[in-house]
């Protein structure tokens, strides 16, 4: 029976491990935690925050999905929405989710993310 999600798995071109790194920590906030060495040498990088793991794997004839993407949710989605902004990362919002805000943002080499908090009763 499946219990959870482990991780979820995103592709980029080769050579573009900087570029994921300057986002996904330094806009993110992720951590960046090491590969095992037999997967270290196949490129891409792995990264946390919480419970949350995203993976960025080397694809060769990389081409970003126009709708696939993971949804991560987030607490103060306003201040998460003006951080991204302000390190230049576009913020897309969309209101069509009932109960939640979310917007949606896209990563250096293209793939997809959505940003989600659920709308709360009492405020």
């Amino acid at each position: 029976m499946i219990a959870a999600v482990d991780h979820v798995q995103l592709a980029a071109p080769a050579g573009t491990e900087d570029a994921l790194r300057a986002y996904y920590v330094g806009i993110l906030g992720m951590t960046e935690i090491p590969k095992p060495p037999a997967l270290a040498a196949r490129g891409g990088c792995w990264f946390q925050a919480g419970p949350v793991q995203l993976h960025l794997g080397v694809e060769e004839n990389f081409r970003a999905a126009k709708k696939a993407h993971p949804g991560l949710s987030v607490v103060a989605i306003e201040a998460y929405a003006e951080r991204l902004a302000a390190h230049g990362a576009t913020v897309t919002w969309d209101g069509d989710l009932p109960g939640h805000r979310h917007f949606f943002s896209y990563d250096p080499v293209g793939n997809r993310l959505e940003f989600l908090e659920r709308d709360h009763p009492f405020g």
